[in-house]
């Protein structure tokens, strides 16, 4: 047993032997909690009545046991109500957002306008004392609470790595929020529900203390504390047992989920996960569909721009990927390299959106597609199936609650219906293909429990996990030690060889990563494709100064001295008018600064963006 875990053991055996003992009232050998013996009321604890008698005569220890029965009743069944109907409405609000979130969240929180005390009044005032119209009451009040909590959270975790990444397998979005966001979002909930809890007591308490929650003669502590109150000079211990028990009660059941949030949080639990979130369905396989011959390019992108409302990140870029080509997409930080690749998944943040182009994919039945024109269900269908991305930090794009195993699983579930015998064969056999020992044990481990080098395996397996005919590659080697580096560009130039019609974007600044495994290579900057063109024919004669300079500032570009590039890519908000690049250029002329170059054809298979090219060596 961990050291979290035995936290748990002391809040954990009070709250257990209170439920115990409040559910196990009827069989207890109990006074009668209505037995009445006015001749000894205010009588002092004694052998026969251990916490004495009430101003009715009727035994304090009953009262406060059934009582207890009533309060965390009316307490805990209003806090997991509002907590199913209040998670529901944040997890749907914080990721769909838009028209959703309006009818969700914000419209529920107009119940906090509203005095919480005085809320609950009217509900009772409207639908009458009890234990029902309070839990009515109380559920109305609270489900706000939840909402906000759980929209806040599910914000932060929607933006994550590992959430874009089951968005690119294809899996469907309810899904992704029951198996990925719901159990990222339990700590903070589990916290709401213990303030929930101790506040819904409370208000009971109150509530039965002006006699509009509980009706007599049902006990509760609310009502003992009210009856007590009127005799506290005769007998002050009537009011010191339900305030003990009720105050007792509020701070374990604090303690108790505030351990609990430590213990199941998902960034250290390593013993089991949200395994409860785990369904299983046999179906009947779907026969593949067989890919057609056809000499057509895979992927052709034209003059594809992407703003962040009126703000320009990626102006006119031209791509073409053909069956079998691995093409690399190369330039400094901040050049619109994983915006473009994001924008053929259909995973651009949703500030973003594409304002100009095309993006024409071809199916493996050979009918053309424009990416751009796409929604999100017609994105669902071919990401994972058809186009699969790479992530650039595998341990982010992860789901850390998850096995490896099952992340695996649910990329080839979310396109094809396979049994559960099946489904693991199939894991295990990628697993064993992209190169992790032992898969399988791994196929069990959570994420942190591997290495960075095999945690980027799993994420290739992922990848590849339905053979898809696209894959996009973003800096999958950049985290990675060089000799890590070498195995993972090993493994990508052998899916290329044993899938030899499967495309490859693979978007990294490394140029010797691009030597070693790209055919052709698009140089980004600033947003805009400014040089194109065979590997070899680039390198060894680039027609663009970026081009020229990148080749030039890195160890491997075969210049007698390494030279590094004069200032900084531009800011989207202050781009030069001209060339972009014409700031940092050493070749650039005063019709560079006043004009923008249009795209220019040194060879049939070559582009470049430049006024000089033929002057660039």
């Amino acid at each position: 047993m961990s050291r979290t875990t035995r936290k748990l053991l002391l809040p954990g055996t009070i709250i257990a032997l209170i439920v115990a003992t409040v559910l196990l009232a009827p069989v207890l050998p109990l006074q009668d909690v209505r037995g009445m013996d006015i001749p000894h009321r205010f009588a002092p604890p004694s052998t026969e009545h251990w916490l004495g008698q009430d101003d009715f005569g009727r035994d304090v220890l009953a009262r406060l046991i059934w009582g207890g029965r009533a309060s965390l009743f009316i307490a805990v069944g209003s806090a997991l109500i509002a907590a199913a109907i209040g998670t529901t409405l944040g997890l749907l609000g914080g990721y769909f957002r838009g028209v959703v979130e309006l009818l969700t969240v914000r419209a529920s929180e107009i119940i906090l306008c509203l005095p919480p005390l005085l809320l609950a009044l009217l509900v009772v005032a409207i639908l009458g004392a009890g234990t029902w119209p309070l839990i009515i009451a109380l559920t109305i009040l609270y489900t706000p609470n939840y909402a906000r909590v759980v929209y806040a959270a599910t914000q932060q975790v929607r933006g994550l790595d590992f959430v874009t990444a089951q968005r690119a397998m294809g899996t469907h979005p309810l899904r992704i929020l029951v198996r990925t966001i719901l159990p990222n979002v339990l700590p903070p909930l589990l916290v709401q529900m213990s303030l929930v809890v101790a506040s819904a007591m409370v208000i009971e308490s109150g509530l039965s203390f002006l006699g509009l929650g509980v009706v007599p003669p049902t006990p509760s502590w609310g009502l003992m504390i009210r009856s007590a109150r009127g005799a506290m000079e005769v007998a002050p211990l009537l009011l010191v047992w339900p305030s003990l028990a009720l105050a007792g009660t509020i701070l374990t059941f604090n303690l108790l989920c505030d351990r609990l949030q430590s213990v199941l949080d998902p960034r250290s639990f390593t013993a089991g996960g949200a395994l409860w979130l785990r369904p299983r369905q046999k179906q009947k396989a779907k026969k593949p569909v067989k890919a057609l011959e056809t000499d057509a390019p895979l992927l052709e992108i034209r003059d594809l721009s992407i703003a962040a409302h009126n703000l320009e990140l990626v102006r006119r870029v031209g791509l073409t990927v053909r069956p079998g080509e691995t093409v690399a997409l190369v330039g400094e930080s901040g050049s619109g390299k994983t915006l473009t690749g994001l924008a053929m998944t259909g995973l651009l943040a949703d500030t973003l959106r594409i304002t100009g182009g095309s993006a024409v994919y071809r199916s493996r039945s050979g009918e053309p597609i424009d990416l751009t024109g796409l929604d999100e269900d017609g994105f669902r269908a071919l990401r994972g199936e058809d186009i699969s991305m790479v992530f650039q930090d595998a341990a982010a794009a992860l789901n850390p609650v998850l096995r490896i195993g099952e992340q695996v699983g649910e990329a080839i579930r979310a396109h094809h219906h396979i049994d559960d015998a099946a489904l693991k064969t199939r894991v295990i056999d990628l697993l064993r293909h992209v190169g992790i020992p032992d898969p399988e044990t791994r196929a069990s481990a959570y994420p942190h429990e591997l290495s960075g080098g095999q945690r980027q395996r799993a994420m290739i397996a992922v990848a590849v996990a339905n053979n898809p005919r696209l894959l996009i590659a973003d800096e999958p080697t950049t985290a990675l030690d060089p000799t890590i580096q070498a195995q993972i560009l090993q493994l990508f130039a052998r899916l290329k060889e044993e899938t030899p019609e499967m495309g490859m974007i693979f978007v990294t600044h490394d140029l010797a990563v691009v030597a070693e495994i790209a055919d052709r290579v698009t140089v980004m900057y600033a947003g805009e494709v400014v040089e194109e063109g065979p590997v070899a024919e680039v390198f060894a004669a680039p027609k663009h100064p970026y081009t020229q300079a990148l080749i030039a500032s890195v160890p491997e570009g075969g210049s007698e001295r390494l030279v590094a590039i004069p200032g900084a890519v531009p800011s989207p908000r202050a781009m030069p008018t001209g060339c972009r690049f014409a700031p940092r250029c050493s070749y650039a002329l005063p019709n560079c600064i006043d004009h923008a170059p249009q795209a220019a054809e040194p060879t049939s298979d070559r582009l470049t963006r430049c006024f000089r090219w033929e002057d660039v060596s």
